[in-house]
């Protein structure tokens, strides 16, 4: 660190004090990474997506092998259905990256460090991206291991051999870190905890709902082209016959942009709205 010695009136040099200089890429990285593994919330949310991602896929793992008919048997996706309802989870706390912070006044205090908010906003993504990956890889695979596990001797399982098997299970984990990444984005451009929850419930879980009640003719393109329907063909080992769907790559590359979209317009909002 560069420091400045200062003369006394008695011509004595004072101690050397360390200059300030501008907060690197490196340092915001590691700022953000303290921020997320210090928080409460996130070892909540982490263990609410562990319970109910592996807890509660391996019990429908269980009960779907007792009950184990050979139409249209998928052990794969079978062993992961809970994602849908714990990717949930991520979700919550990708807002909570940076809604925490408007609503205590801290991001004052970041934005007073880090003046260059691109800067701050791209460190939250990379942070908060590898902390969901890594959580998403973990949670997929042990899910998928263990129910397989609960199935066998009852039902037909599946194995990383079989066609889109492997993927399917990895393909999990970068869809709950794309899950994480567009809550983060969300978060940023609404700014509230409660309206960036409620924004990201209603992308994944009410307006998919709402489509049920179109016609089939404005349904079937629409659910096609979801961004998170899209997103989840990543998550399938095989597509349904006859079934408006993407194939994994079309799909998962649809549901990318998206959220490259949502973080473009965060980072242009960001930039010019004040804290």
């Amino acid at each position: 660190m560069d420091t400045l010695s200062l003369q006394t009136p008695q011509g004595m040099t004072a101690p050397a004090l360390p200059l300030e200089r501008p907060s690197t890429f490196p340092d915001v990285l590691l700022s953000e990474w303290t921020k997320i593994r210090t928080l409460r919330s996130t070892f909540f949310s982490l263990a609410a997506a562990v319970v109910i991602v592996i807890g509660m896929g391996t019990l429908i793992s269980y009960e779907s092998g007792l009950h184990y008919t050979p139409v249209g048997w998928d052990p794969t996706t079978i062993s992961l259905s809970a994602l849908i309802v714990g990717q949930l989870a991520i979700a919550v706390l990708g807002v909570l990256s940076i809604t925490g912070e408007y609503s205590t006044g801290m991001i004052r205090t970041t934005f007073a460090a880090v003046p260059r908010r691109g800067r701050l906003l791209a460190a939250k993504a990379l942070v908060f991206t590898g902390v969901a990956l890594v959580t998403g890889e973990i949670l997929s695979w042990v899910a998928f291991a263990l129910g397989q596990a609960v199935m066998s001797g009852h039902a037909p399982t599946a194995s990383l051999g079989q066609a889109n098997v492997a993927r399917a299970v990895s393909g999990a984990g970068l869809y709950v870190a794309l899950i994480g990444l567009m809550a983060v984005a969300i978060g940023t451009l609404v700014r509230h905890t409660a309206g960036a929850i409620v924004s990201v419930v209603a992308i994944l879980f009410v307006l998919p709902g709402v489509l049920q009640a179109l016609p089939s003719s404005w349904r079937n393109p629409v659910e096609e082209y979801w961004p998170t329907n899209a997103g989840a063909q990543i998550i399938k080992v095989t597509q349904g016959v006859g079934v408006h769907e993407l194939s994994a790559g079309w799909g998962f590359g649809e549901f990318a942009l998206f959220v490259a979209v949502l973080l473009g317009l965060a980072y242009w909002l960001l930039n010019r709205r004040d804290a």
